[in-house]
């Protein structure tokens, strides 16, 4: 029972980094179409999108847990890299990582704490640590330029070789999420995630695994903020706004939670959509929860769900058949 649940789940991996890798390849074949420099722009922060759900996506819909902080990891990495620069003068090679390597240690030192909590408990806290962190970036004015936001130098000129760093990224933080969940550590997430009392009953260090995700997802986070940074050339607190990380619940919930794709697709269509439905007014926060809401009672699998049950599912039943 076990090596056949085990074949499932790699199955189920392959055809999921299939298909992500598919979109990525469609990605990079875009500027090659699609001149206009607002519409790359709104891919590249789709694709900004995409690394912070997917980070997200790792501790949430794999491990169960509910983190309600995704966005102020993503202030925060795009924070660390532009005190570094705008303080020190150090150059981005040096600035980008601590976008990483920040918000991984604080995930850390976070993780020990919130971790043993669950549910309710820890949906609040994380809450509670994103707006204390807002508001301190937000308050310290000669440090953070507070509300006026803090430059940060970019990384390249052309707006096709943005798109191309935040395709290459995203396409490393999917990889790495595939071969991360193909672990041991991938079937453990999923046994917490599953039932985190019979997990533990089971011998698996329950706090241990939660907090090696929180880590890794603070640290995708980051990347995300710290990338996003250099193209805005800005950082604001209001990267690390509660509607920010709503975005994201609905970007994975959408996708799909749980899976390697969800979180590209999902914020593909939602922040696309979000820009063409700037035309009709200021709608788009009202589409997507009443989306949530549907998604979350009819289709708890999201789109990729979807696709699965219509195409995926009954192919593979013919296969076995025959």
């Amino acid at each position: 029972m076990v090596h056949e649940h085990s074949n499932l789940h790699s199955s189920k991996l392959r055809s999921e980094i299939r298909l992500s890798l598919a979109i990525l390849l469609l990605l990079a074949l875009v500027p090659l179409g699609v001149q206009s420099p607002y519409w790359l722009g709104v891919l590249i922060v789709s694709m900004y999108f995409a690394i912070v759900t997917s980070g997200w996506n790792l501790l949430a819909g794999c491990a169960g847990q509910f983190s309600l902080a995704p966005a102020p990891f993503a202030m925060l990495g795009g924070y660390a890299t532009g005190l570094f620069a705008y303080h020190l003068h150090a150059p981005l090679w040096i600035g980008l990582p601590t976008a990483i390597v920040i918000p991984a240690l604080v995930g850390l030192a976070l993780g020990r704490i919130v971790l043993r909590l669950s549910g309710v408990y820890l949906a609040l806290t994380t809450l509670s640590f994103g707006e204390i962190l807002r508001v301190v970036v937000y308050n310290s004015i000669d440090f953070t330029r507070g509300d006026q936001g803090l430059n940060v130098p970019g990384l390249v000129e052309s707006r096709v070789a943005y798109y191309y760093i935040f395709l290459a990224a995203l396409a490393a933080v999917v990889v790495l999420l595939y071969y991360l969940l193909r672990l041991p550590l991938g079937r453990f997430l999923q046994a917490i995630r599953d039932d985190e009392l019979g997990a533990a009953s089971r011998g698996i260090d329950v706090v241990r695994y939660k907090t090696v995700a929180f880590v890794i997802s603070c640290a995708i986070c980051g990347l995300g903020g710290g990338l996003y940074g250099t193209f805005a050339q800005l950082v604001s607190p209001e990267l690390g706004l509660i509607q920010s990380t709503g975005l994201v619940i609905a970007m994975a919930m959408i996708g799909g939670m749980g899976t390697l794709v969800g979180p590209l697709i999902g914020a593909l269509l939602v922040y696309t959509a979000s820009e063409l439905l700037r035309s009709v007014g200021n709608i788009q926060m009202i589409v997507f929860a009443v989306l949530v809401i549907v998604f979350a009672r009819f289709f708890q699998e999201g789109l990729w769900g979807l696709v699965r049950h219509v195409f995926v599912r009954p192919r593979a039943a013919r296969e076995t058949a025959s």
